[in-house]
């Protein structure tokens, strides 16, 4: 725990008031979280978090978190003797993968993070996206990404047909706290593995979200020299796709990102989670952490 005794009465008090402006501007609005990496597995970036949330929501404003879990599902796949594959950062998932998958993110993980919400004083609920039938899902057709003629099988991989915010606005509009697992449904009842990216760019599109807030274990995207870029608009992103910039895992983050912001998202943030308190200081200080997205 930092230790903030040195600080004056005076200077905490001048501290708090700078938050006035920020809470005043987002009292009422809708932030959609996407939660992975680094914290989601440190302890004090757990705590952190929950405490960001939970500060959030008393002052006013409405968050929702959609979070991941590759490396809690990667330990469960071990244990099964099972080896991960991925193809243009999507997950292969089989059968035994994608019940791996719905056991790691609607059991284990989502439950963790709605207790450590709860710990820190608030009201959490966790959600998959067969709740409320929040989230129709198809099998995904992954194209490869130089050749078009070319199509990847990549399994129980879900690409969303829609999404349906009734039960999430009902449970944001009576204080609690969603907590969404980005797992799907299709017309036959068979379960989806969505990337969690995906699932959370699309979710702020529908709620027409004030922001949308991607946790990374990075300080943002980086340019070839490793510079951070702090402000990136549609036309940037696309060169750095074009040129191998943008690769990997950051490719439907990124691409679900700028989705958002042309969709109506006032501003995308890909922000870096292995700073503690990362959300209030990026939500509510003028200081920023991380690379902002823009439509134009």
């Amino acid at each position: 725990m930092t230790d903030f005794t040195s600080i004056s009465p005076r200077d905490k008090a001048e501290i708090l008031a700078q938050a006035l402006p920020y809470i005043r501007q987002f009292h009422g609005k809708t932030m959609v979280i996407k939660y992975g990496g680094n914290a989601m597995t440190d302890p004090a970036l757990q705590a952190a978090f929950a405490e960001d949330v939970v500060l959030l929501k008393l002052v006013g404003i409405n968050p929702i978190v959609v979070h991941g879990g590759g490396p809690q599902i990667e330990t469960a796949l071990k244990r099964l003797g099972k080896k991960g594959e991925f193809i243009q950062g999507m997950r292969v998932t089989d059968a035994e993968t994608m019940e791996v998958v719905e056991w790691v993110l609607a059991g284990e993980v989502q439950q963790d993070i709605v207790g450590l919400i709860n710990q820190a004083g608030g009201k959490a609920v966790g959600l998959t996206g067969r709740d409320g039938g929040m989230i129709r899902a198809k099998k995904l057709k992954l194209l490869d990404a130089l050749d078009a003629t070319k199509e990847y099988d990549v399994g129980q991989v879900g690409d969303i047909v829609s999404i349906d915010p009734s039960l999430v606005k009902a449970l944001q509009d009576d204080a609690f706290i969603p907590v969404i697992s980005p797992i799907g449904f299709g017309e036959n009842n068979e379960s989806y593995n969505i990337n969690a990216d995906v699932v959370a760019a699309k979710l702020a599109t529908v709620l027409k979200a004030e922001k949308l807030m991607m946790l990374t274990n990075i300080s943002g995207v980086l340019d070839k020299q490793g510079q951070l870029l702090t402000n990136l608009s549609a036309s940037q992103i696309d060169a750095l796709f074009a040129d191998g910039t943008i690769s990997g895992g950051m490719m439907p983050k990124i691409s679900g990102a700028l989705d958002a912001a042309k969709c109506g998202v006032n501003s995308v943030h890909i922000i870096d989670g292995r700073v503690p308190h990362v959300l209030l200081l990026e939500i509510l200080t003028d200081q920023a952490f991380g690379t902002m997205i823009s439509s134009n």
